[in-house]
């Protein structure tokens, strides 16, 4: 490889397209050939290094709930492939040969998955020596510039029907079913799912009057595809389900679809509506908020409005909620509406829990003499709660006190922030 083509691989990305030119086809093909092997080198050198950074969890990687979530905050990635990441490094530990194929950089990381995942769950009929011979099937399809995530799907398929037990057909198997839901980049929701045959059957008949092709009232055929009109069914079928009262509860209340938004902004005219001019910040300007996925166009809000159940929280002058009937040890339903208005899901800094999934944590604890009121309550997750009561192993002790914004700040250990300066609440990027 010629210098220049050396420097392309192993050199930073700025200003290398005015010089790209200079290389011929030949080193054009060698040098993405080549970037893409040190992509494989280097993504096996953050597994390995993550990895070792969740055995051994320092100060900060304990306050991020773990090394995947703290390489996520400290880099461009998204939480769930930060975990991603970390999840990989724990499951190839008990399996050396797929962790030397993936080190040397045969294997890629998206295929490295899909085997540790075989191996942590292979058949029921598939007897523990066969093991061995079928990570070897396994690795030689997901070796080489020949390999494809088809190759290895269609081992695993043929090992899954090798090695089929008599127990339960795999058709039939609820400990396989699973439900992935993902956030996108810009707002939306990716939905993958694999059932057991019943419950297929189950969804596809809920879902069969919902879909089916409706003409317009002139009798124009119904435009949609096939996969808009089950999209569309899905979404009706769930909003049939959270009309029903036997939902069940979620975080103290039915659950529903709760969107957060100034009253002014929910006003149908712009000319009511809050403007930068009235003191309030610009990305609070005409938005409403999901506790789940975050930010909802006020026209939308504005729809909702239409035909929904209002809460009303009184707010002081900095967005904080006033206190709503103090007293008791455990928080009013009235109160944990006024928490999640301010602060959103988990007020812990650089926290995405969502407010379902938080607790009610008293700052001056209730045995101390704290009283339960909104100055002294703050919503956090079920982890940074046991971080707050000293996690065993966790070494200094944050702190949280209420501002003259009437909002929680949070103040680190020195063993995080020597100078120990003040952090707001997580709330800029749920607003």
């Amino acid at each position: 490889m010629s210098v220049l083509l050396s420097d392309v691989v192993s050199g930073s990305a700025v200003g290398l397209r005015g010089r790209l030119w200079r290389l011929s086809a030949a080193e054009l093909r060698e040098a993405a050939v080549e970037a893409s092997a040190e992509i494989l080198r280097l993504e096996a050198v953050r597994v390995a290094v993550v990895d070792e950074l969740s055995m051994r969890p320092d100060d900060q990687v304990i306050a991020s709930r773990g090394a995947g979530s703290w390489l996520a905050a400290n880099t461009m990635l998204q939480v769930r492939d930060g975990k991603k990441i970390a999840a990989l490094g724990v499951a190839l530990r008990p399996f050396p040969a797929v962790a030397t194929r993936f080190d040397c950089g045969d294997c890629s990381f998206e295929h490295a998955v899909l085997i540790v995942a075989f191996c942590e769950s292979p058949p029921k009929g598939m007897p523990e020596e066969a093991l061995p011979k079928c990570i070897d099937l396994l690795l030689a399809a997901a070796s080489g510039v020949e390999a494809t995530t088809t190759k290895v799907r269609n081992v695993i398929a043929t090992l899954e029907r090798i090695f089929e037990s008599d127990e339960i057909p795999p058709a039939e198997d609820i400990d396989r079913n699973e439900l992935r839901i993902a956030s996108t980049l810009n707002g939306r929701v990716v939905v993958r799912g694999d059932f057991d045959a019943l419950t297929g059957e189950m969804l596809l008949s809920a879902l069969s009057n919902l879909t089916m092709p409706t003409p317009a009232p002139d009798g124009t055929p119904d435009a949609r595809s096939a996969a808009k009109r089950t999209a569309d069914g899905f979404t009706e079928l769930i909003r049939r389900y959270l009309d029903c009262a036997n939902a069940g509860m979620d975080g103290g209340q039915r659950p529903h679809v709760n969107v957060h938004i100034n009253a002014r902004d929910l006003a149908e005219h712009r000319d009511c509506a809050t403007t930068p001019t009235d003191g309030g910040s610009v990305s609070d300007l005409d938005v409403g908020h999901m506790p789940w996925l975050g930010p909802l166009s006020v026209s939308q809000t504005r729809l909702l409005g239409c035909d929904c159940f209002l809460s009303t929280v009184l707010l002081d002058d900095h967005g904080a909620p006033l206190d709503a009937k103090p007293g008791k040890r455990l928080v009013t339903a009235e109160q944990r509406v006024a928490l999640i208005a301010r602060d959103k899901g988990c007020a812990f800094p650089g926290c995405t829990c969502v407010p379902a999934w938080t607790d009610a944590h008293h700052i001056r604890h209730w045995a101390n003499g704290g009283p339960t009121v909104m100055n002294n309550l703050v919503l956090l997750c079920r982890s940074h709660h046991r971080l707050m009561h000293r996690k065993s192993g966790f070494v200094g002790k944050w702190e949280i006190r209420i501002g003259v914004d009437n909002k929680p700040w949070f103040i680190p250990p020195p063993s995080i922030d020597p100078q120990r300066h003040p952090r707001p609440a997580n709330t800029t990027f749920k607003t």
